[in-house]
């Protein structure tokens, strides 16, 4: 069972380097993907029987080739179309293992990212493409992590990759400066995905874990190709401090604790104390980015003891520096909390008033439950109760919208101040 699971473990980290590798070569995303799902179905039935081959990577490389130029030339001869330019390599060249001066393991599987996160492509599109062609789930399963029909997942991909065709997007790493932008889009697509599993949107379930771990083994993939990029450090250790609270946050009736009320024994100390080393090491060396200071801030909080031994000075601080680097409303909805934090909920509340009528937060439900929550650290249990009604109305996450009403029911109970 133990070499079973080793051997689903090497195909699922090799799968998009072989995709990589053939769409490098050939071209035709659809038909490599195909051609890479028979290759990896082949393996898993024979590897079992006959143990792994001496390069598994080359192996699935040459059996990917070999059905790719048999369904090439198929179509063609079907269509009746002039050969490819694949169906016209000699055979031997096909099926050949990789040369020697092939990229080396792992950098076709970063230029599939930067494919999958081109900015011809829409953002959904970003996220669903990477998760099938680089994170190797299916269609299926993605749909459902996104509560869509198949049918609708299925042509979300289908038109990414129609686009990808059409633009004449090239396979092949992007140069300087792009590059830097580029990789910042890769960063942005998997930080989508991890907090899309940490707190879904939508549905009956507060986390999907199949997501929150999909991204944190892909951003450990850049990682390791990139070790000497401080931002992709840092979301890797952001991932990983965030995700360490994952036990804790939920009862057995998956209803939400927050974290000021979470059982801190129950946090994965083996992930905080991997993702401190990581931050600490990172600050250490290289220029300070977004995610580096948002670990920063993760790091703070999972360090202290009881929520009341919480630095909220340093995490405000960090706060600061966050919105300078990278300001946006959601940067200031978090300051909003650790301002209240330091300097009363008051203040707290005044900067919470520049949010109103910004239009990407305005209507958003966290703008309404920071509100509340700082409305009844006040004392005013009425506006706390409507803004916690408020939220609760706006967002579409099941678990969430308990919790909200929950958080209102309880200001009916008793009158008086609270906080």
């Amino acid at each position: 069972m133990r070499e079973r699971r080793d051997a689903e473990d090497l195909l699922r980290n090799l799968a998009p380097q072989v995709l990589g590798a053939l769409v490098r070569r050939y071209g035709h995303f659809d038909a490599c993907e195909d051609a890479v799902q028979e290759a990896l179905l082949a393996a898993s039935v024979q590897w079992p029987e006959h143990g792994l081959p001496e390069d598994p990577r080359a192996w699935l490389i040459t059996v990917a080739s070999r059905r790719l130029t048999d369904a090439l030339r198929s179509e063609g001869t079907r269509r009746r179309r002039e050969e490819t330019a694949v169906a016209q390599t000699p055979p031997d060249e096909l099926v050949a293992p990789p040369p020697e001066d092939e990229p080396a393991d792992g950098d076709d599987a970063l230029l599939l990212l930067f494919l999958c996160c081109h900015p011809a492509l829409s953002s959904a599109s970003q996220v669903a493409l990477t998760l099938r062609a680089v994170g190797g789930l299916s269609t299926a399963e993605i749909a459902r992590a996104f509560f869509v029909p198949d049918a609708t997942m299925a042509q979300r991909i289908s038109r990414a990759k129609e686009r990808i065709k059409a633009s004449g997007i090239s396979f092949g790493p992007p140069a300087e400066p792009e590059r830097a932008d580029r990789l910042r889009v890769i960063l942005h697509v998997l930080y989508l995905i991890f907090n899309e599993g940490y707190t879904a949107t939508a549905g009956p379930d507060l986390q999907r874990v199949e997501l929150t771990r999909e991204a944190i083994r892909l951003v450990r993939e850049v990682e390791r190709l990139l070790p000497d990029d401080g931002e992709v450090a840092g979301l890797l250790a952001l991932m990983l401090l965030t995700d360490a609270r994952r036990p804790a946050r939920t009862r057995p009736d998956g209803a939400l604790i927050p974290l000021a009320e979470q059982e801190r024994s129950l946090w994965n100390r083996d992930q905080i104390a991997e993702g401190v080393a990581l931050i600490t090491r990172t600050l250490e060396r290289a220029p300070i980015g977004p995610y580096q200071v948002q670990a920063a801030i993760a790091a703070v909080h999972d360090e202290a003891e009881g929520a009341e031994d919480t630095d909220w000075a340093q995490i405000l601080a960090l706060y600061d520096l966050l919105d300078r680097l990278s300001p946006n409303p959601m940067v200031t909805l978090n300051r909003a909390v650790a301002v209240a934090m330091v300097h009363g909920p008051q203040a707290g509340l005044g900067l919470l008033e520049t949010l109103d009528a910004d239009k990407r937060v305005g209507m958003h439900h966290r703008l309404d439950a920071v509100r509340a929550h700082l409305l009844e650290m006040t004392g005013d249990r009425a506006a706390a109760r409507s803004a916690y009604l408020s939220a609760a109305r706006r967002t579409t996450s099941l678990p969430e919208r308990r919790y909200l009403e929950a958080r209102a029911g309880r200001l009916c109970e008793a009158p008086g101040p609270v906080g």
